[in-house]
């Protein structure tokens, strides 16, 4: 692949383009670069924003015919930042932020830059939601293509799990729409393979009603891990499947709803979620005594697309972010003493760890239905460097590693891919695909046999035989 982009062919691309084409001479050329994780620096030779499908083919024939690197950018969220590429083009979808409802149907078409944040407020307007992540302002791109798992998951399954189709620009620049009955090994593929095989313009989703929920945030001392992980490991699996509660450790960020006295104290808590009954808030989640008295307790009803932006302010865009994440079917004791010890040893205020269910309803989609290779997984858990200061990266990145380096032997052996490094080899590519490994190797044979969409937890193509 080259590495550079010399003025003829920026201006092709310019001709051909609805939107702008942004190089290191233009003013706004470092805002575009700039994305959530601001431990990425990097500089590719432009930046292509993308108005519509036909910006996206355009732009995808003329990186591939002058053999350039090509990556793409859809909420910007990238852990890794497979987004951007130093040299090369990144195809940013931003300008295709929209999202269509049909209440009737219950479906809603998504553009490809589209994030959380814009999916959930156009879908709660009619009561309805699909599972998809945490956090409103990661992009619905790169969440549904590597699977994804939020607050829904147990009750409605994963993200991918509800998706009905999806609109993709394919290496040789053509467009197809992959769906269950059109390109069916695509869809396959696209449910959880990452972006391996082209790009996504556009998602169709299944929508479920959702309209107010239940929210329990509980905190105990972090020196109490290993009983809470205890009755938590025991607790989760059995519960209902309008119940949700991922397990975290932190530092009790400052502000509401948390009492000043436990500011900067280092915890572990459950963060819940309850898709039942309003009358039965208080009593599902009361059970959270029995892993010894919380320091700290809250329940309140809240609109669902609140809870999903209600941690935005605490890991706003620009802070340091290094993470590593496993698939865990169950937490031994020797476990929860890891646990106990990295969360007692929590170097700086943002760092976590976060277990998040992908039982229930995601572990009855058969096995080979998606790509997502871990149906028999009960936990997605990533571990997270987070710090504003970008003297603390080493240290943050240390604390993470380390911590992932001793959870590893208790997890199953893979991760959601999302949570992969750029800095893991391919064997940690293999190990989160498993068996489906050779066939997403098929697939992408099929549809990017030269490996052009490479920026990414990579699969390469399989070899003819």
């Amino acid at each position: 692949m080259s590495t550079t982009l010399d003025a003829p062919a920026v201006e092709s691309l310019r001709n051909a383009l609805r939107g702008p084409v942004i190089t290191p001479h233009d003013p706004t050329y470092d805002e575009a670069r700039t994305i959530y994780n601001a431990m990425i620096d990097r500089h590719p030779a432009a930046l292509v924003r993308c108005a519509d499908a036909g910006d996206v083919m355009a732009a995808v024939d003329r990186v591939r015919d002058n053999g350039l690197e090509l990556a793409v950018m859809g909420g910007g969220h990238s852990g890794p930042g497979l987004c951007l590429v130093d040299g090369g083009v990144t195809l940013d979808l931003s300008p295709m932020r929209w999202v269509r409802v049909d209440p009737e149907q219950r479906t809603a078409y998504v553009g490809g830059g589209s994030l959380i944040g814009d999916l959930d407020h156009a879908t709660a307007s009619f009561g309805l939601a699909v599972p998809a992540g945490i956090v409103s302002t990661t992009g619905v791109g790169g969440l549904t293509l590597g699977g994804g798992h939020g607050y829904l998951t147990r009750k409605y399954g994963l993200t991918v799990d509800n998706l009905l189709s999806a609109d993709v620009v394919l290496a040789d620049g053509s467009f197809v729409t992959a769906s269950a009955t059109e390109h069916p090994d695509l869809f396959w593929a696209l449910r959880g393979g990452g972006g391996n095989f082209g790009v996504v313009t556009a998602f169709t989703f299944r929508l479920h009603p959702v309209d107010t929920v239940g929210v329990a945030i509980t905190l105990w001392p972090v020196d109490r891990t290993p009983d809470v992980v205890s009755w938590y490991r025991e607790f989760l699996p059995q519960a209902p499947e309008d119940v949700y509660g991922f397990f975290a450790e932190l530092v009790v960020p400052p502000g509401p709803p948390f009492p000043e006295e436990l500011h900067g104290r280092k915890m572990c808590a459950m963060v819940g979620c309850w898709t039942g009954d309003a009358d039965r808030l208080e009593e599902t989640f009361s059970v959270v005594n029995e892993a010894g008295p919380p320091a700290f307790h809250f329940t309140a009803p809240m609109p669902y697309a609140a809870l999903q932006s209600h941690f935005d302010a605490l890991i706003p865009p620009g802070l340091q972010w290094y993470w590593r994440g496993d698939f865990f079917d169950d937490i031994p004791d020797a476990a929860a003493e890891v646990h106990r010890r990295y969360g007692e040893g929590i170097p700086t205020d943002l760092c976590t760890m976060h277990m998040y269910p992908v039982d229930g309803a995601a572990s009855r989609v058969g096995a080979d239905e998606t790509a997502w290779s871990y149906r028999d997984a009960v936990w997605s858990a990533v571990f997270g460097g987070i710090d504003a200061d970008p003297a603390n990266a080493a240290t943050i990145k240390r604390w993470c590693t380390d911590y992932w380096s001793e959870m590893h032997p208790y997890s199953m052996g893979g991760a959601y891919v999302n949570f992969v490094g750029a800095d893991e080899d391919a064997d940690r590519v293999r190990s989160t695909y498993r068996g489906h490994y050779e066939r997403l190797a098929r697939v992408k044979r099929g549809y990017d046999p030269y490996n052009l969409f490479h920026a990414n937890q990579n699969v390469l193509p399989a070899r003819e035989t």
